[in-house]
Formats: C-alpha cells, structure tokens, sequence
C-alpha cells in the first residue's frame, strides 16, 4: 500500500492533481457569497437550467415555514435531465450502464433513454394517468425503475417509489396515504442468487388496497405469477402496441409542482411522506453533485444507493443526469456471488467515482484487503459516503484500500427531508477522518443547547439549519401540521429547521455528526453518542460492525449494551467479549465501558443502512418494537 505523504497530524490534503482540476478552487469567498447574497447565488446556480419560464421570485418566505422557490418559473425536471442533452453532443453519450446480478447488462444512450421514457410515459397516459396524479412504484434495480421515475415526471405525475424490499404492510401502507390508482411493479428481481417474488407481496397488498385499478408488471425474472384480468398488465405487452409511441411532450410544470413523496425509513414513529418540487429540487440536487463531486464529463458515476431511498431519487437518478453523467445501476447484493463483485464492477466499467454506505463499507471490509487488491481499482478519482456518521476505521481503509490512498472521501451529510447533501467536503478540502467536514454553499447550520445557544467549540448539541435552501422538503403529504410539529416547533422563534441530530464542531470548524438525538445515551450525568461507542468497538481488528443502546440502569441511570458482527472467521467467546469491553474502555475511558457484548450475525437496519436501534432496544426490554415496515429484512 502506497503511504499517503499528503498527511499531517489528523488532516489528510488531497492530491494536487485533484486540486489542480477542481471545479470550485476557493471554498471559503464562494461560501461568503452564497450565505450572505443567497438569493443572488441560487438564481446563478439555477440559470444553469433548462426553464419554460424564468422565475418572478427566488424565495417565497410570505408563509414561513412553508417555504416556496422560484415562484413563477415554470420547469420540468425531465427537461433538464433529458431533453436538453438531446440537443448537445450527450445525444449519443452513454446515459446509464445496468448489470444484472446474474450478470445481465445493459447500456442505454441519452437518445435511448428518451425513447424509452416517453414509451412508459405514454403506457401511463393511456391508462389515464393525469397531472398531480401519485403513482406508487415497487420494483427491483433494474432500469426500468429511473424509467418509470422518469415517465411519471415527464408528464407530470408524483411518484412514491417504495424500496423492492419491503413488506406487503410497508407497501400497503404507502400506498393507502397516496391514494394511488395505478402500481408499477416488477415479477421479481435477483437478490443473493435467488428471485424476491415481488409481484406476490404486490398482489397482497393490492387485496388490500381498494384505490388501485391498474397494476404494470415488468417481465424480470420469468417466473410464474397471478395476474388479474383487467387490473395486471405486461408492461412488454402494453409496450409493443401502438398507444407507446416513442414521442411524448414534456409536461410544463410550475417550480413549485411536485415532483415526488418519498416515506423516511422511520427509525421514529410511522413513516412520513415527504413531498419534494421540481424547481427547488432541480436547482439543488445538480448544484451539490456537480460541486462535491467535481462531476467531469467523463465521469462514470455510481451511487450505489437502491431509488427506493432519498440518495437514490437525488444522486442516482435526477442530479447526476440534470449533469449529463453516465450512470451505473447494479441489481443485486454487494458480495454476490463473490465479495469482490463491486471492486470487479469498477474495473469493468473504469468507475470513476464511488458513493456507498458506511454499512457497505464495513460489510465488504468483513472480507478483507484480498478481494479488492485482486482488481485494478485505478479509475477511482473520488469516493462518497452517505447514510450515517463514517467510524474513522472504515474512513481508512475506504481510503487506503479502496481509494489507493489517493482518492479524497466525501463524506456527506443531508436527509430525505433536506433533498440533498447539506454538509460536506468539496475535494479541495483537507479532510479528518470521520468528519462531513464545513456547511456546503448557502447553507448556515448551528450547534445550539436546550435553550438554542451556541455550544462552544467541542461541546456536543442539537444540529440546526439557520436559514431556507431550494431542496427542502415542502410539506409532509396529506399533514402539513406534523411538518411545522416535527421539523419547526422547537425553534419557531428563530425561524431554524430542527434536524434531529446532535453534533460538534471542532476549533477548525469542522462538524461531526454524532447521530440521532435519540441516539444519545446518558451515563451517569456523561452524554455519549453511540456512534463513539460504536465506532470504538469498530476500531478492534475483530470486529466488522457494532450497534450501542441504552437501557436502565438503577445506579447509573442508563447502562451501555452493545451487539457485534465479527469479521468473516472470528468467533465470539467469553474472552473475546471481556476483551471488547476493555478496548472501548482504554479508546473512550471508563465510563464508556459496555455493561455487556452480545455477538450476533446481523442488526435490524432499515435499507438506507441505518441501525434501528430502538428496535433492538424494545427487543432488549420486551416492549412493542413499533412500526417495522422500513426493516430491510
């Protein structure tokens, strides 16, 4: 392994070659400029873009805190992802790479793309889809999922994508707060070497779903499937005639239209709809991929994120193709049929740029360093992390293993609610391991105690978000009322956005997110995050993965119980959890030391990756464990 000379102390700089080619050169007057003229810098970012209709007004904020953009303007997001490539030399560019996790794969242009989304966007016309309709879609990753996304905005209806892993409840559910008339599903897909029978869980929760008339099944896996007369249509049926006709207009749409809802995964409480636009959403999904990621022409782009989660709706489908990149989709599990099916993908296709989860990382980390030295990862220009706070183990061995030690990490932070990313490095930015490092452009945060003042540097407090930004969610479907209780309430006053999240920022102003505020575990009077616990267990050569829950405890008021997954090949015996216990004592001293170690093969997680740790938490105390329909498995 090459050794990193760019580090000093903590800090790791990124290559010259990298700074050199940077597409933002200077972070700090760019940041100025965007805070303190913030209308001014969104209306640049946002000219970018195709518009039917320039905006009369940047910010709406007659309404507080329902919050409106470029009011006036009149956009579609499909113009901007789509057919304004048709008109460039994107025509023919390479839109999307799909492979199969039997190893299928296939390659779409800009032109091909087009075609096939106005095809699916006049099957849905024809089975009367309208303008502010809500279409559910539950399928696997396979492309005819972006299509549908695509087909749906491209002539104005919402989508509410459901991940292809949930439950006949979770489906059921989402689709009864929609209202949908019509579901686009699939037979099944592959997952680990085996068919997930889709179109079954799909028929049940139809049985129980009394708005849906229309079902559209794509042909996936083959298999045998019910199929009710009048209500389940072959989409390659429906395709070969002539109501799909390869031309369909794009919708002309208000900014403020929406484009989707998307149900958080509900590590709290029942799942919320949130509803995102198509001006605000456009403008601030391309603006962040293309500057955190310094996105190039040339760049082949993976977000390895599934579109049934807000990554995938913002940096798999739309930002990355508002940018006219090539996209990479992959149907299947991570280290299926080997653990170095990703690593063999990146060299396959000369990847350039790699966004994962921190759970991925360390499931793949499991295996070791030998899978992916086998391959020549030397594409690689940068890679990302999403979905939860980064242990600064994982950090480095994404960054020396993966990334050859050259390729900066950006670690990003941002919520279904926010749209897209929110904090993050830009890949001029040093880097400390574990960090999501400075505030991206236009957006203000604060680090407040109970009654809202600045913590100081170090100390540990809420995360807030001082001011409006175009990717916000506009409302939760249907409950405008649970939007201003959830995310405003709290700091009505001061006009701040409640994120949710305790987090500090360091004397060199960098944040680090500590996790949910729910995720806080108080010890005798000592606040810990269980991400620092966490990532201490993390840090053992033996451990792969931990999750850190509080329970009761007479004398201390709350004690630390702790579960591990092991690296591929290590047992867990009486030892080894004595041991454990003692590394997070010596790592975070004695007050953070586990009161016990339980191994166990896998954690509840939703598919975003994160750990429900009140699941295991009601598990531990025999309590109702709540609504489990984001489970992913």
């Amino acid at each position: 392994m090459k050794a990193n000379k760019e580090v000093t102390g903590n800090l790791y700089h990124p290559p010259k070659s990298i700074v050199r080619k940077a597409n933002v050169k200077d972070y700090d007057s760019m940041y100025k400029r965007s805070v303190e003229d913030r209308e001014g810098f969104w209306a640049d970012e946002a000219k970018k873009l195709k518009w039917y209709k320039k905006w009369t007004q940047v910010l709406d904020d007659s309404n507080k805190p329902f919050y409106k953009w470029f009011t006036g303007g009149k956009i579609n997001i499909v113009a901007n992802a789509i057919d304004r490539h048709l008109e460039t030399h994107r025509r023919n560019k390479v839109a999307m790479i799909w492979e199969g996790e039997p190893g299928d794969v296939k390659v779409m242009s800009y032109h091909a793309l087009n075609r096939e989304v106005s095809k699916f966007a006049n099957v849905l016309k024809s089975m009367g889809v309208k303008k502010g309709e809500i279409v559910t879609i539950y399928m696997p990753q396979i492309p005819e999922l972006p299509i549908a996304m695509l087909a749906c905005a491209k002539i104005g209806a919402m989508h509410s994508v459901v991940y292809g892993g949930f439950s006949v409840e979770a489906l059921a559910g989402r689709i009864a707060d929609a209202n949908s008339r019509v579901l686009i599903t699939a037979d099944g897909g592959w997952r680990r070497g085996k068919i997930t029978d889709l179109k079954s869980i799909a028929n049940e929760a139809m049985d129980r779903s009394p708005t849906i008339e229309v079902c559209i099944t794509v042909k996936r896996t083959g298999q045998e499937v019910h199929m009710e007369n009048d209500r389940d249509f072959w989409y390659h049926d429906l395709q070969s005639l002539p109501i799909a006709s390869s031309k369909c207009k794009t919708e002309v749409m208000d900014a403020e239209d929406p484009l989707f809802i998307l149900f958080t995964s509900g590590t709290t409480g029942k799942p919320k709809g949130l509803v995102h636009t198509h001006g605000g959403y456009s403008v601030y999904t391309s603006t962040t991929h293309r500057y955190v990621f310094d996105i190039k022409d040339e760049d082949r782009w993976w977000c390895a994120a599934d579109p049934g989660w807000i990554t995938g709706h913002s940096y798999l489908v739309y930002g990355p193709l508002i940018n006219g990149s090539t996209i990479i989709l992959y149907e299947g599990a991570p280290n299926h049929p080997y653990p170095n099916r990703w690593w063999s993908m990146i060299e396959k296709y000369g990847i350039t740029i790699l966004y994962t989860s921190p759970t991925a990382i360390r499931g793949l980390m499991r295996f070791g360093e030998q899978w992916p030295k086998r391959h020549d990862l030397s594409s690689l220009r940068l890679l990302g992390s999403v979905g939860e706070p980064i242990n600064p183990e994982a950090w480095r061995w994404y960054h020396e293993v993966i990334g050859n030690s050259e390729c900066p990490i950006m670690d990003t932070w941002w919520q279904t609610e926010t749209g897209g990313m929110m904090i993050a490095p830009l890949p001029i930015t040093p880097l400390k391991p574990g960090s999501a490092t400075k505030p991206l452009f236009g957006v203000e945060v604060g680090i407040v105690d109970e009654d809202g003042k600045e913590v100081k540097p170090g100390e540990e407090g809420k995360l807030v978000i001082k001011a409006p930004w175009p990717g916000m969610a506009r409302t939760v479907f249907g409950d405008p009322d649970r939007y201003v209780e959830t995310y405003w309430k709290e700091y009505e006053k001061q006009g701040w956005y409640k994120a949710g999240d305790s987090a500090r920022i360091d004397e060199d102003g960098y944040i680090w997110i500590i996790g949910r505020i729910d995720d806080v575990i108080k010890v005798s009077g000592y606040r810990l995050g269980t991400a620092e616990v966490e990532s201490a267990l993390v840090s053992h050569p033996d451990v792969s993965e931990a999750a850190a829950i509080a329970l009761p405890h007479e004398v201390k008021g709350n004690a630390i119980h702790t579960y591990v997954i092991l690296k591929a090949g290590v047992t867990g015996d009486k030892k080894l959890e004595e041991d454990l216990r003692k590394h997070v004592s010596e790592e975070m001293g004695p007050i953070a030391r586990p009161d016990s170690v339980t191994f166990a093969e896998s954690l509840p997680k939703t598919r975003s990756g994160k750990i429900m740790r009140r699941v295991l938490k009601a598990r531990a105390l025999g309590m109702d464990e709540g609504d489990l329909s984001t489970l992913e498995d």
